[in-house]
């Protein structure tokens, strides 16, 4: 890809996008610009030839593809500095929480292409699930933009509405799935391995349960079903899980990050 790309507010979420789009070679260092107040927090990017600013509207000037990073209350007044420098030529990515793609209109008010994209921060690794969302169906810009991020991991186009659904499901549900894997390496511990060895054996595992859903396209239950023998030992331990809320606990989580989400977009 030869466009160039500038990040506004290169925060953990804004620094994992620029990482991947670095490792997947999509652009090079010359061709990315970040921007965050304090640009000696950028310093290893700028080491590396990114461009680094605290400027953000000479900042898009030269880049086509403008990916706002910013923290929600902070979100109107930056993109009105923008404003003037913004044409129809610009693409204009959010991943914004809580700012629909009407409000998101509503402040630029021009006639450009705007999308909303809720990655995860499996991003820096090419590994994101990232949801994406159009102001217009018929943009002639999707099949670029759901490109870009099909290079650093698995893009799906759905309706703004869902982008709150979103979030929990994939952004948060990073650190859910991370949580998993704590637990099961204290459990590791316990019956013997050193705290190394079991971080090893737990994420891999969960790695290798995870592509076995992907590849195959099946429900979680029929790779269950494979490992739970009559009288066996993983039927013992799911049970046990179950009987203490496993999957309780994890949907109400679910649930209730949603709640939260849904009253931040309501503000």
């Amino acid at each position: 890809m030869n466009e160039k790309i500038t990040i506004i507010g290169a925060g953990n979420l804004g620094k994992a996008i620029a990482d991947g789009l670095l490792i997947s070679g999509l652009v090079k260092e010359q061709d990315l610009t970040l921007t965050r107040r304090d640009t000696a927090k950028l310093a290893a990017y700028s080491e590396k030839g990114v461009n680094v600013s605290s400027d953000n509207t000479e900042a898009i000037k030269q880049s086509k593809i403008i990916i706002l990073c910013v923290k929600p209350h902070k979100f109107k007044g930056i993109v009105e500095e923008l404003i003037p420098a913004l044409n129809n030529n610009h693409i204009v990515i959010s991943t914004v929480t809580g700012l629909g793609l009407n409000d998101i209109s509503e402040i630029i008010n021009k006639d450009i292409s705007i999308f909303r994209a809720m990655p995860n921060t499996a991003i820096s690794i090419q590994e994101s699930m990232t949801c994406i969302s159009s102001k217009n169906i018929d943009d002639k810009n999707i099949e670029f933009v759901t490109g870009i991020f099909d290079k650093l991991g698995k893009s799906v186009v759905i309706d703004d509405e869902l982008m709150g659904s979103a979030t929990i499901l994939a952004a948060s549900g990073i650190a859910f799935a991370l949580r998993y894997i704590r637990a099961s390496m204290q459990a590791g511990i316990e019956i013997g391995f050193e705290s190394e060895l079991a971080q090893i054996i737990a994420s891999q595992t969960v790695k290798g349960a995870s592509s076995l859903v992907v590849n195959s396209n099946l429900h979680p239950e029929r790779e269950v079903d494979k490992v739970t023998t009559p009288l066996g030992v993983t039927i013992t331990g799911l049970n046990q899980m179950e009987f203490n809320g496993f999957s309780p606990s994890v949907i109400k989580g679910v649930l209730s990050s949603y709640e939260k989400i849904a009253k931040v977009s309501k503000k």
